[in-house]
């Protein structure tokens, strides 16, 4: 059934085995993020037989997927205040900034009789969450806070850059993040187990041999995905760019002039769209539209063919150039970049799944 979405496995086996040997080699543990396809249970089968650390995702619904793996579970999206309990009851590390869910996240481990892990998360300059690094006063209350409850352990301290702020990480920045942890560390008589330094847009530094000594955990996700690293979006080495494949079927194929006729307003997303005079062209409408995909980061495999547009359930394409003869029914095939995966994995109700084993 289409549109669908095509998982192949062996290409993913290939960048999970890619993934740890850059990261693991590295001295760091290892979280693979699964949001991205919304912690699919084949691909869940294939991380869980591996070598990597950790499960990490952004909902606890994903999470809760995982009840029984042998890999700790981490939530790094910061917790709710009304979901404290079930921050408690399905990871075993989550990520954090505010003192008060913190206090949330004791009471739900108490009733639990559960010790549970936080990373307090220092902002660097991406200005997305975490305790602005300069604020020193900020962050040794907060920690001094943390350290008087019983039923949380301060497990160490993280970091998030690039997808906010699009920050790049750097040995220098990330050498802040080091610096604050030995503080804390220096300051209060304790030993923090885990400075996480960032995501895929951090994996670029392991290659120059700049990430910081210090750093011994990274949360991966596209890059293991993608195969591509997040900072300066270029593929790594020996990773498959296209382990997941968009399949949509054109339902129209007509020619028809480039521009719209009368006058413009706005779209159905509020946008007022900007059309190039291309003349008359062929032009197919395939069933899938931005309630599925992101049209501006899908890129068809027949490379003669481009995007024009999209409404929530129809994309428009320009087949004028292309050297294969299109008919209604035709199969459309796509790469997908990050913001499209994630769309088509989300929008599983009207997007189905065949796998490539």
């Amino acid at each position: 059934m289409y549109p669908r979405l095509v998982i192949d496995l062996k290409k993913l086996k290939n960048n999970l085995d890619k993934t740890i040997e850059l990261v693991k080699g590295s001295g760091c543990s290892l979280m693979i993020v699964t949001k991205v396809y919304c912690a699919d249970m084949e691909i869940y089968k294939m991380l869980e037989e591996s070598e990597i650390d950790y499960f990490a995702d952004s909902r606890i619904q994903n999470l809760k997927k995982y009840e029984g793996t042998k890999k700790g579970r981490v939530l790094l999206r910061l917790p709710m205040m009304s979901e404290a309990e079930e921050t408690v009851r399905y990871s075993d590390i989550s990520l954090n900034s505010e003192i008060e869910t913190i206090k949330k996240l004791n009471e739900a481990a108490s009733e639990q009789n559960k010790k549970h892990k936080i990373l307090l998360m220092i902002d660097l300059g991406d200005l997305r969450e975490g305790i602005f690094y300069k604020n020193e006063d900020e962050i040794y209350r907060a920690v001094k806070e943390i350290l008087k409850l019983e039923n949380i352990e301060l497990y160490g301290v993280g970091v998030n850059l690039t997808c906010y702020g699009a920050v790049i990480p750097q040995k220098e920045n990330l050498s802040i993040l080091v610096e604050t942890a030995a503080n804390i560390e220096k300051k209060f008589g304790i030993k923090l187990k885990m400075i996480s330094g960032g995501n895929s847009s951090s994996v670029y530094l392991i290659g120059k041999n700049e990430l910081p000594e210090g750093i011994n955990n990274l949360r991966v996700g596209e890059a293991f995905a993608l195969g591509d690293e997040t900072a300066y979006s270029q593929m790594l080495d020996g990773f498959n760019d296209d382990a997941f494949t968009l399949e949509a079927e054109i339902i129209e194929l007509k020619e028809k002039q480039s521009v719209p006729i009368g006058e413009i307003g706005v779209d159905a997303f509020g946008n007022k769209p900007f059309y190039e005079d291309l003349g008359v062209i062929k032009r197919a409408i395939i069933a899938v539209g931005r309630q599925d995909i992101d049209p501006d980061n899908l890129h068809p495999i027949d490379s003669k063919i481009s995007v024009l547009g999209a409404s929530s359930d129809h994309l428009l394409l320009n087949v004028n150039e292309s050297d294969r003869k299109y008919k209604v029914g035709d199969i459309i095939k796509f790469k997908l970049s990050y913001s499209s995966l994630l769309r088509a994995a989300t929008s599983s109700a009207y997007v189905d799944r065949v796998y490539v084993r």
